[in-house]
């Protein structure tokens, strides 16, 4: 044990003389990730979902409290006031329940292939716009559910139509845009123009349809509808003071006469436009004029199935010059602190050459040591080296990324304490493989072409260099029998707000620990002192 101590400190000495280069060591993967972090977008290394994003903001406040007291107060009754049983109809058949703007987000929820994001408020869609990090954004204005409320066909409602679909600014909506992605801001408004058709559109329909069995509109058609009068029935007219008109009565006088009391003149009135309804339903029966929803009105069944996901807005953009926060340092930081772990590999196969150009190899087999002493002398400073880049990647990722160490629950020192067997594992395999280049290497070419051959292809396998998010499924699964790929498992279960699957970075670290054991014992095999 004394004979690797000793090695251990030659090595450590030899690493330590040029502190230039333990700079660079740190440091260039710490400028690494920095540049990219401020190159890349937010949606680096996250999952491509090609799916088109709609975002909205949801500011409807429904039905005011004004306008459904002027609605109950319009609601006959006896002694002034309102019957229940008419004050129910007349509330429930101008004001559905809920808010509108929550029939048309449950719309654009079954809309398939594309997905939902809701944002908290109109600040943050019109700096999303400005900044162009969004298209389009459809804004529910505070009065969205009485405009649309008071849609109708008839003259004293709002006509929501225009040539295009729907007059968005007329129903209380609005669309805010990023004229430099007005393709794409041109297709959000028209996702957004189907779903307000097709809600809108069987609402006023069936709106219109209640209004033939309502008594105004009874008494309208009775005075338009002109009957021709028998000559036998004339006298039952003049008994009733009913003058005739080119020998015609209207529908209204017809029914005056027929009916021997009020009472039942009302009933025939009614009769009358529950007729003209059932008429109208059986010329359409294909489609339920009554139904004021697009698949009721349709007569189709209702949506089932996958249709569009809904997301919270959040801002993973970061802060600040340094993007401090952003969601893409927990992509880079894990992948670089391992593939930078990995190119070690390099150095530590030059410094075996330059020992064996200089013939310190073969000297030391003069001195009482073993092979396996001689290898572990030299591996544990450049162990110590790996973990010491790791630690302080991760810790430059926490203080300057703001990269977070796993989750909020979780204090300080527990997450440090998750992270350490995971940094620890890490350094062995990627020593452990760094022993085996520099045992089978035996000039610095050598060193290059295996180090940078397996650096650059397990860095692209693993998912180092290209998120594995982005890689195609064979590509992702073949990514599961790396080293890396072991160790961005555990960084990945490590670094989540929710509590980590700890079997996760348990299998991980063993594999890791296996793997440089491994590398290690084929390193002994192969070492040769004497060349």
């Amino acid at each position: 044990m004394a004979s690797i101590w000793i090695l251990a400190k030659k090595e450590l000495r030899l690493l330590l003389r040029d502190p230039r280069a333990a700079v660079l060591l740190l440091g260039m993967p710490l400028l690494f990730i920095l540049i990219l972090g401020l190159l890349l977008g937010e949606g680096f290394g996250q999952n491509p979902d090609r799916r088109l994003r709609v975002s909205l903001v949801d500011l409807d406040q429904g039905y005011a409290v004004e306008e459904v007291v002027s609605c109950l107060a319009a609601t006959p009754g006896t002694g002034g006031l309102p019957a229940l049983g008419l004050l129910a109809h007349n509330y429930l058949g101008r004001f559905p329940p809920g808010k509108w703007s929550e029939v048309v987000i449950k719309d654009l929820q079954e809309t398939a292939e594309i997905r939902l994001e809701m944002i908290p408020d109109r600040e943050t869609a019109e700096a999303l716009c400005r900044d162009s990090k969004r298209p389009a954004v459809l804004v529910f204005g505070p009065s969205f559910s009485r405009r649309v409320a008071s849609c109708s066909f008839l003259s004293d409602g709002i006509n929501p139509f225009y040539r295009d679909g729907v007059k968005i600014d007329e129903v209380g909506a609005e669309l805010l845009r990023d004229e430099t992605q007005a393709t794409t801001a041109s297709v959000i408004e028209q996702v957004g123009q189907v779903s307000l058709l097709r809600v809108v559109l069987p609402w006023m329909i069936g709106k219109a349809f209640e209004k033939i069995s309502e008594e105004q509109f009874i008494e309208l058609l009775g005075n338009k509808v002109r009957l021709p009068v028998p000559a036998g029935a004339a006298l039952l007219f003049a008994a009733k003071k009913i003058k005739l008109e080119e020998g015609k009565a209207s529908l209204n006088q017809a029914l005056h006469v027929a009916a021997p009391n009020a009472e039942t003149e009302n009933e025939y009135r009614k009769k009358v436009g529950l007729g003209v309804q059932e008429a109208l339903k059986q010329q359409f029966r294909k489609y339920d004029l009554t139904g004021k929803t697009w698949a009721a009105l349709t007569m189709a069944q209702e949506h089932s199935g996958a249709g569009a996901d809904v997301t919270d807005y959040a801002d993973e953009g970061g802060v600040g010059p340094l993007k401090r926060g952003a969601a893409v340092y927990k992509t880079l930081v894990p992948s670089y602190t391992v593939m930078f772990s990995f190119a070690l590999i390099l150095v530590v196969g030059w410094l075996f050459v330059s020992e064996r150009r200089r013939g310190t190899l073969r000297r030391l087999q003069a001195a009482p040591v073993t092979r396996p002493q001689v290898l572990l002398g030299k591996f544990l400073p450049c162990l110590a080296l790996a973990v010491a880049q790791g630690a302080f990647l991760l810790a430059a990722g926490k203080l300057v990324f703001g990269l977070p160490w796993g989750p909020e629950s979780w204090p300080l020192a527990r997450q440090a304490t998750a992270l350490l067997p995971v940094v620890l594992t890490t350094a062995l395999a990627a020593m452990g493989l760094a022993m085996l280049v520099a045992a089978l290497a035996r000039t610095e070419m050598q060193v290059a072409i295996y180090g940078a051959v397996l650096v650059l292809a397990l860095g692209l396998v693993g998912g180092c260099v290209v998120p594995r998010e982005m890689m195609p499924q064979a590509a992702q699964e073949v990514s599961q029998w790396t080293p890396h790929g072991w160790a961005l498992n555990a960084y990945q279960q490590l670094m989540m707000k929710s509590d980590p699957n700890l079997g996760i970075v348990a299998t991980a670290a063993a594999k890791l620990s296996l793997f440089g054991a491994a590398c290690l014992a084929l390193a002994w095999l192969t070492l040769r002192l004497e060349e």
